[in-house]
């Protein structure tokens, strides 16, 4: 069976050294209560069955690869016991890590796996890894779903009889290539090949490392969030304009990275669920299209005005978000690196896929959270509405930024949408991006040069002091040439 758009181009990059764990999927879950390890292993084994996604392997034939769908096996979940660790929170997070690297082998398979470790009698924590060639973020919704309903059937005796969908992944895999022979192919290429044309093949943000001549996936995260009275602000902002609160922060998040950057043309991605077929919605899978959203800052745009354009933008790319980002790449033909994605190297996620709390029988069910190691991108900022604040995370490529140069990026970003907020008229390129500690660091802290000279020294006084202090320091440069102070006295 023939594989998705996104699931060939995620199989060519997978023949590359050093990537998989880039497209890596964990779910961590934290079981409070008394855990059933018959009903735990016989949920796993029957969310295998229910989606042929997870028993699928991609192999070569005819020098091309294809799908292959495997019989159900039991899912195969590594036991660790740390009840008697001493710092057994450390280790869980180490294992956490370990899972979350380990690698798959496409061919050979299964693409998904799991650890169960024991913390004490009453806790342990479920780690699940996918591979994101047969995942998504949907995806872990979907799992988490199935496991809280399966275990609680399991728990109380009971047999799972809800009948497995009819449409399976390789069914829109099929679909696909068939929707892609018709018209609305045509159509959808025009739009972005218009919307895209011209496009600067890289944003050039300053960075504290050279760019690496092959890109790289080492990454770390910084975070940051909205208090409950800026994300209300943000929301009013947002209803008197007709916006989503992604558009708005959208909006901002392109102008901290205009201003960086010194330019004027934007190009952002962005994840949408594409599961425009509600068959599609329960089903585990690698869905997931990533939409360029271009945004233009020419003539001096006041807050108003961008949130209009950055409106304009994202409706019509959602209506054309149908055409697979690789046949996006394909029509634009942009220039090539191995140094850096193309079309666009910074992402935005309006993540709705975290773990809610979840009461099963004898049990509490969290997520569990843990730092990610990868970076996709030179940036991706994370964004989600948890009460009435939003939360999130800034990943970065560690091989291009420091820590501290991130940290203060989500601090424009919020003292950017402060000023949004209070400037409608305002030009978003005049509008105060830094930390009122900041400015006085940079207007004042760092300019503060000034050196007190005894008042009666003279020039020449001064000069025959630093020579006997330190004669051998340069004092002089010009082209490759460097004269110390010592042969400058000389002379």
């Amino acid at each position: 069976m023939p594989l998705s758009f996104a699931q060939q181009r995620l199989w060519f990059l997978s023949q590359m050294e050093g990537i998989s764990e880039a497209y890596h999927i964990p779910v961590g879950l934290r079981l409070m209560g008394t855990l059933d390890p018959e009903a735990l292993q016989r949920a796993l084994n029957q969310i295998v069955v229910r989606h042929e996604s997870l028993r699928t392997r991609f192999v070569v034939v005819g020098g091309a690869p294809v799908q292959q769908i495997d019989p159900a096996k039991p899912f195969d979940l590594t036991i660790h016991d740390l009840s008697e660790a001493s710092d057994a929170e450390s280790e869980l997070q180490q294992i956490a890590r370990e899972e979350a690297r380990g690698s798959f082998s496409l061919s050979s398979g299964p693409l998904i796996r799991g650890r169960l470790i024991r913390l004490a009698p009453t806790e342990h924590v479920l780690l699940v890894t996918m591979h994101h060639i047969v995942s998504d973020g949907w995806s872990i919704g979907v799992l988490v779903k199935d496991f809280s309903r399966l275990y609680s059937l399991y728990r109380a005796g009971e047999v799972d009889s809800e009948p497995v969908s009819a449409i399976q992944y390789v069914d829109y895999a099929v679909w696909q290539h068939r929707w892609l022979g018709g018209d609305r192919r045509e159509a959808q290429g025009a739009y972005w090949e218009t919307a895209l044309s011209g496009a600067p093949a890289l944003l050039e943000l300053p960075i504290d490392y050279p760019r690496p001549a092959q890109q790289r996936y080492e990454g770390r995260q910084v975070r940051l969030s909205f208090d409950a009275t800026l994300t209300g602000e943000l929301k009013a902002l947002s209803q008197r304009h007709g916006t989503t609160l992604f558009m708005t922060v959208l909006a901002a998040w392109a102008t901290v990275l205009s201003r960086l950057s010194g330019q004027q043309d934007v190009v952002i991605g962005t994840p949408v669920a594409n599961r425009t077929q509600r068959e599609t919605e329960e089903l585990i899978g690698f869905f997931v299209n990533m939409l360029s959203l271009r945004v233009d800052f020419t003539g001096q745009p006041t807050v108003s005005e961008l949130l209009r354009r950055v409106r304009e933008t994202a409706i019509g790319a959602q209506a054309h978000q149908e055409l697979p980002f690789e046949q996006v790449v394909e029509r634009i033909k942009p220039s090539r690196s191995q140094a850096h994605s193309p079309i666009f190297q910074v992402m935005f996620a309006w993540q709705n896929n975290e773990v809610s709390d979840l009461e099963l029988p004898g049990l509490h069910l969290s997520g569990l959270e843990s730092e990610s190691s990868v970076a996709k991108f030179d940036l991706t900022l994370n964004l989600s509405e948890t009460d009435d604040e939003i939360e999130g995370i800034l990943e970065y490529s560690t091989a291009l930024f420091k820590s501290e140069t991130v940290e203060r990026y989500g601090r424009y970003l919020v003292r950017l949408l402060e000023a949004m907020t209070r400037g409608e008229d305002e030009r978003v390129s005049q509008l105060p991006m830094l930390p009122a500690e900041e400015r006085e660091q940079l207007l004042v802290g760092w300019n503060a040069t000034e050196v007190a000279y005894p008042l009666e020294s003279t020039v020449h006084g001064l000069f025959e002091a630093q020579v006997e202090g330190s004669p051998e320091s340069t004092a002089l440069v010009y082209e490759e040439e460097r004269v110390s102070y010592g042969e400058l006295n000389r002379r």
